[in-house]
């Protein structure tokens, strides 16, 4: 499922010093300029500098009065920002800007960058998914990420609950790359507050093209998924609703020439609804790592890694598939009703209609089994839960 992307027509103008550097950034936080406008305005001015000396007069004669580009003590403030919280600034044209995105249309001007940028030259493959997956869609996310990362490759999320997580700690060791929708600086959602910080501690990268601070908003999302999508060769969806911000990253992969994939779920459950989607519309199906990398011959990996076997029992170099997301707090001996209940909640999120082996979902929650079963007799009781033969669970 791919589609040929447009070559750039932006003009190659590399930009290496500091005064270049907020030059960039003034341009694009000035009133009414976005990546593509930014990008129109350098091709039809041929510098950043020149850009900036004709915004006020092309906002004039768009009928904008009294229009004043970004104060240079904005940018400043924001640049110190960025290095205090050990953020570099990379503009586009630069060496350290991300090659795959280079030419998009609307390639992000700046970015934000926490952690080794070196790693944007490796192989990357995109894994979303829904922020409430299931038991089986966090299993089959840890799984992918975790066989991707002993292949070489960098796997690329945007650092969300549910899968993105799940993928991001998967592939911690081997590299990978999370995109936020806020400033690079700002922890969303705060419980993954250290999994950023490991993410950098183990050589992978933060990266945000929004305002050092920023705290993100729904509308900043959609442009967050065009980077993701960008950064990555292939976009694989492991779960998600007909309407969900990953099917949005899946489209954007679409606009711009990278390959779409998905894991198909239960006709049922409404966390697969989009992926069946996108498979019905052409998307490859993912049953394994390998479905994946047979959809891309053009990425190289390293031939060590090229012969692992995938299903061979694990050994200590691919170790790190066995990690697992951040577990639940066990609910303390006397726990009162609102534990209860986020209990329910916890449960009911990581069943659907394909049935789970009662041990694996109580392995999944982290949770004691004499905690979890008495409430599981409750979901049964109340038709929420349903026990099938053999012991295995699905929802009501």
């Amino acid at each position: 499922m791919m589609t040929k992307a447009a070559p750039s027509t932006h003009p190659q103008l590399p930009t290496t010093t500091e005064d270049d550097r907020l030059a960039c950034l003034r341009l694009l936080r000035s009133r009414r300029v976005g990546a593509t406008t930014f990008h129109r305005l350098l091709q039809e001015h041929g510098s950043v500098r020149a850009a900036l000396d004709a915004l006020p007069q092309i906002a004039a004669a768009a009928g904008v009065e009294n229009y004043t580009i970004c104060p240079e003590a904005v940018v400043h403030a924001e640049y110190r920002a960025g290095k205090a919280a050990g953020a570099r600034l990379v503009c586009w044209g630069e060496q350290e800007y991300p090659a795959a995105i280079a030419d998009l249309a609307d390639a992000p001007p700046v970015l934000w960058a926490i952690g080794d940028t070196s790693i944007l030259s490796r192989p990357m493959l995109a894994l979303v998914g829904a922020r409430n997956a299931s038991s089986l869609g966090a299993r089959m996310a840890r799984k992918l990420a975790g066989d991707l990362s002993d292949l070489g490759y960098v796997v690329v999320s945007g650092l969300a609950r549910g899968v993105d997580t799940v993928a991001h700690l998967a592939s911690l060791q081997g590299g990978t790359v999370a995109v936020l929708g806020g400033g690079v600086d700002v922890m969303y959602p705060a419980e993954n507050s250290r999994l950023a910080e490991d993410i950098v501690a183990n050589g992978g990268l933060r990266l945000s093209e929004m305002p050092m601070g920023l705290q993100p908003q729904a509308r900043h999302f959609p442009a967050r998924n065009r980077i993701i999508s960008g950064l990555a060769q292939a976009v694989v969806v492991v779960e998600a609703a007909a309407r969900s911000g990953s099917l949005i990253t899946a489209r954007c992969a679409l606009d711009q020439g990278r390959e779409v994939l998905a894991v198909p779920g239960h006709p049922f459950d409404a966390r697969a609804g989009g992926c069946n989607m996108l498979i019905r519309d052409g998307a490859t199906l993912v049953r394994s790592a390998e479905d994946i990398v047979e959809q891309l011959p053009q990425i190289t990996a390293e031939p060590e890694q090229v012969e692992l076997d995938l299903e061979a029992p694990p050994t200590a170099p691919v170790a790190r598939r066995s990690a697992r997301p951040p577990k639940e707090k066990p609910p303390e001996p006397r726990h009162n009703l609102r534990q209860v209940a986020a209990l329910h909640r916890m449960i009911l999120d990581r069943l659907g209609p394909s049935p789970v082996a009662e041990d694996q979902l109580i392995r999944d929650l982290g949770a004691p089994a004499q905690t979890v079963a008495p409430v599981l007799i409750d979901l049964e009781l109340d038709g929420k839960v349903t026990r099938q033969p053999g012991g295995l669970l699905s929802r009501g």
